[in-house]
């Protein structure tokens, strides 16, 4: 489709797809003011031994302590972290989590992949019993990438089929078999041949929509959906982050029970990326669940360790544990009781602490505030959010996206305190803790509204 990179082909602006690339000249500009002596000892010993990488090594600062919604650096600074690499559902460091985790290295610190262990089958056993039915088979890897390819490799063998239907500009980790599924060019470009018999289509996107629906959603990117299942006939799974986190895009209902029907339709399964957007970031425990259908799988991961052990669960249809002769994972730490234990005392908060309320509370608290600063501010060209999953887009006059503001605003933000992602290059992501209190948030808010105050007065 028009606007949208072929397999191997970057656009242009790729180097500036987010607002925090290491390369950027005001990246430098606010480390040049910054940082300093310490701080610029520990940069340079991470970047002589780190290979470098795109949107990481060399890094930005350096850390030394994180504490429920706060990260400290080492010159004593303290930012509000609406980032976190979305792993800070319960907040950095909860007492519970620690505890759980604590307990495990006491007992049980490693069990070999031949063993089973308590942990693992009590997060595996509250897992089953939080997602609908019949989502109740579930299997456990270090990471989401992982267990996204854990999910790719069912569905050939439950289907018989390896061709995949995913989204452009989507992004479902890095590895190979990830960044083929994948749809962000800054991930895939000179990456030589990647997995075959991936297929793409635009995502929901109602400003820039490839169908004419002129800014209202007709469903007519979920009804090419139908039609490219229909037209190659051997998809064997449709791949969706249920709500993308790099752009705070919310689909209205229609749009996944039309996807819905066309999988069943087709009899290609649906696989949702719940990865950076479960265990509540959306108000609710699966993100799907404001939806009214239910996947044939879900994949979870970075919040599901607490923030504290990388942990990723694939969950799938009772029917579909049809792979006993097959390895669909074999990992070391596939059953770590120290992640699983880490795992359990973070759906257990979730529920104790009512986090599920306090996200749909305060996200719509951020969003009415978000929605006044958008009549004040004309760099805002629309504000979304789901739970509190939050995103400003930032535009110019003209109605471009405002890729060089946007940077501007975060190292702005950052030096008064408060630390987030920019992402598609011009969407400020808002992603705190679901433990912030309603004081917190307000506070970050004034922080990123004094930022687009002086950005446009500048």
């Amino acid at each position: 489709m028009n606007g949208h990179p072929k397999p191997g082909q970057a656009r242009l602006e790729d180097s500036a797809a987010e607002g925090d690339v290491n390369l950027s000249p005001l990246r430098a500009q606010w480390q040049a003011q910054n940082l300093h002596e310490a701080t610029r000892a520990l940069l340079d010993e991470d970047s002589r031994y780190f290979l470098h990488q795109s949107l990481s090594t060399p890094c930005l600062n350096a850390l030394v302590a994180a504490e429920g919604i706060w990260l400290e650096d080492v010159e004593g600074r303290r930012y509000m972290d609406f980032h976190g690499n979305s792993v800070h559902q319960v907040g950095h460091g909860h007492p519970r989590v620690i505890e759980a985790v604590k307990h495990q290295l006491d007992t049980l610190p490693f069990s070999p992949r031949r063993f089973t262990n308590q942990a693992a089958i009590d997060l595996a056993r509250k897992l089953a019993t939080l997602a609908p039915s019949p989502l109740s088979k579930v299997l456990f890897a270090p990471g989401g990438a992982l267990a996204i390819g854990m999910a790719l490799k069912l569905a050939r063998i439950a289907t018989g089929r390896h061709k995949t239907l995913s989204m452009w500009d989507s992004f479902h980790g890095a590895s190979l078999d990830a960044i083929s599924i994948g749809g962000e060019a800054v991930f895939r470009k000179n990456m030589g041949p990647l997995m075959p018999g991936a297929e793409h289509v635009p995502p929901y996107d109602p400003a820039g929509c490839r169908f004419g629906c002129g800014g209202i959603c007709r469903l007519r990117c979920a009804e090419y959906v139908d039609y490219v299942l229909g037209k190659e006939e051997d998809i064997g799974a449709v791949i969706v982050e249920t709500i993308r986190s790099t752009d705070v895009h919310v689909p209205p209902p229609d749009y996944y029970r039309t996807i819905r029907k066309a999988c069943d339709r087709h009899g290609a399964l649906l696989i949702l990326d719940e990865i950076p957007v479960g265990l509540g970031r959306t108000g609710t425990m699966f993100a799907f669940e404001r939806y009214d259908i239910v996947p044939d799988m879900v994949v979870l991961g970075k919040g599901l360790g607490g923030g504290v052990f990388p942990m990723a669960a694939l969950l799938a249809r009772e029917d579909l544990d049809v792979a006993a002769d097959r390895a669909l994972g074999h990992y070391t730490h596939e059953k770590s009781s120290v992640g699983c234990a880490a795992g359990l005392a973070t759906l257990q908060v979730i529920e104790e602490e009512e986090l599920l309320r306090r996200s749909v509370d305060l996200g719509a608290q951020a969003l009415d505030r978000m929605q006044r600063m958008m009549v004040k501010r004309p760099l805002i060209g629309a504000v979304r959010g789901a739970g509190l999953l939050l995103g400003i887009e930032l535009v110019k006059a003209d109605g471009k996206p405002a890729r060089e503001e946007a940077e501007q605003v975060l190292y702005r933000c950052l030096s008064n305190g408060l630390s987030f992602k920019v992402g598609q290059g011009n969407v400020l992501v808002l992603a705190p803790p679901l433990t912030i209190t309603p004081e917190e948030l307000e506070k970050a808010l004034d922080i990123v509204e004094e930022a687009l105050g002086a950005v446009a007065e500048a």
